[in-house]
């Protein structure tokens, strides 16, 4: 069996909003709050959410806009799964890292308020909001795992995935990850990449080493 984890982490450049939903907002509360963990209350990144979005951003490097995942390329569907079967990628949630430094820098709390207003265009009714933000600077701990179980598998095959899934790491700096995103939210970099080998076959040390100096920038 082959196993590796995709180690790193992920930094915040500008707020980001990956939101918790707000079907439940008091007076004078935050309008969007960001996703936590309910045991800390620290904001997390949803390993979903960016698994989608590296799926997102491969699939229209290799295939334009407007493909259908029935019609992904198989290298797509071996990493992400499709309606035949799961993929050979595990995204755990992102967890908080760096929550002392921010304060020693002087942070007063790792999420921000933003104040937005949104105009209706049918009747020119401003429609103030307050959205939560997770402040620039917050560095989340990135573990992707990479499992391949099958009886008979193709080295080259498995270091085609993982040269596909740097690539979809290294477009996310160029796009953005969350919400409002077109608004200057949602700018990361990942810093801080390797690749562990925790399976009993596989590429050697040298040929992950390679990988990841590839696509590290």
């Amino acid at each position: 069996m082959i196993i590796y984890k995709i180690v790193g982490e992920l930094e915040v450049l500008t707020g980001l909003h990956i939101g918790a939903g707000d079907s439940m907002v008091g007076i004078g509360a935050i309008d969007h709050p960001v996703v936590k963990d309910v045991l800390t209350n620290f904001p997390i990144i949803p390993g979903s959410s960016l698994k989608g979005k590296l799926r997102s951003l491969l699939t229209r490097h290799l295939q334009g806009e407007g493909i259908d995942f029935k019609d992904e390329l198989p290298v797509t569907k071996r990493l992400f799964g499709s309606m035949k079967g799961t993929g050979r990628l595990i995204f755990p949630d992102l967890e908080l890292v760096n929550f002392d430094e921010l304060m020693a820098q002087g942070a007063e709390s790792v999420t921000e308020a933003k104040f937005e207003n949104f105009i209706d265009r049918m009747t020119a009714v401003a429609n103030p909001r307050q959205i939560e933000r997770v402040i620039r600077g917050t560095k989340f701990g990135l573990e992707i795992i990479y499992k391949l179980d099958e009886k008979n598998y193709d080295l080259k095959e498995c270091k085609e995935d993982l040269e596909h899934l740097l690539y979809a790491i290294n477009l996310l700096k160029y796009d953005y990850l969350g919400g409002h995103g077109t608004r200057g939210s949602g700018r990361v970099q990942f810093i801080n990449i390797g690749i562990e080998s925790l399976g009993e076959d596989g590429l050697d040390d040298d040929e992950l080493k390679q990988i990841v100096q590839k696509y590290q920038s």
